[in-house]
């Protein structure tokens, strides 16, 4: 009888305080990701004076964004204004290094845009992991590293630390409606 009473006990002991770890927590909160203090990319923006734009639709069968896991991979884009006209050209005949960096810059807030789309708040990029730049040049070009910096640059101003990343800076004989770049990125963000 003693047995079954410290038996009885023990399991009501153990069912109480399993019951009041449970209070402690919540099903209906969502978990938050752990973001580092100070780190607001979102605030670095607004200081930069840096606009994002809408998305268009994909004119073709592809989408803007692709997410497997903790990381997303974003579809190449191209350069477009303010007026959403696309900068075009062949870099070493219709363009300088300067208008490419200009281009590749514009290419970075578009896609900024994407991924603000894709993730609500871009606080949740944890690293920029790899950025793939493609410069329309004539052969004889050979700074395509110097244009892709514009891309890359932006991406240090927003992110700090977390925006530099592996990186490619290729020329190409020819890009889609003659863009002057084109620039694809993969960005890891933080769990939830």
């Amino acid at each position: 009888m003693r047995y079954l009473l410290f038996t009885l006990l023990v399991v009501f002991m153990f069912s109480c305080n399993s019951n009041e770890a449970k209070k402690g927590t919540s099903t209906n909160s969502p978990i938050q990701p752990h973001i580092p203090e100070g780190y607001d990319p979102e605030q670095r923006l607004n200081e930069l004076g840096i606009k994002l734009h809408g998305l268009s639709i994909p004119k073709a069968n592809y989408v803007h964004a692709v997410r497997t896991g903790n990381l997303i991979f974003l579809a190449g884009k191209g350069p477009s204004n303010e007026d959403g006209e696309s900068i075009t050209g062949k870099l070493g005949k219709d363009l300088d290094v300067d208008s490419g960096y200009a281009a590749s810059r514009l290419v970075g807030v578009r896609q900024l845009s994407v991924l603000k789309a894709e993730l609500g708040n871009l606080n949740r990029v944890k690293r920029i992991v790899k950025v793939k730049g493609m410069v329309n040049a004539i052969p004889e070009f050979t700074d395509h590293p110097k244009v892709i910096n514009g891309y890359s640059d932006l991406m240090v101003e927003v992110f700090g630390e977390r925006g530099k990343h592996a990186r490619a800076a290729v020329g190409m004989g020819s890009l889609p409606n003659n863009i002057a770049v084109e620039i694809e990125m993969v960005i890891e963000i933080f769990e939830e």
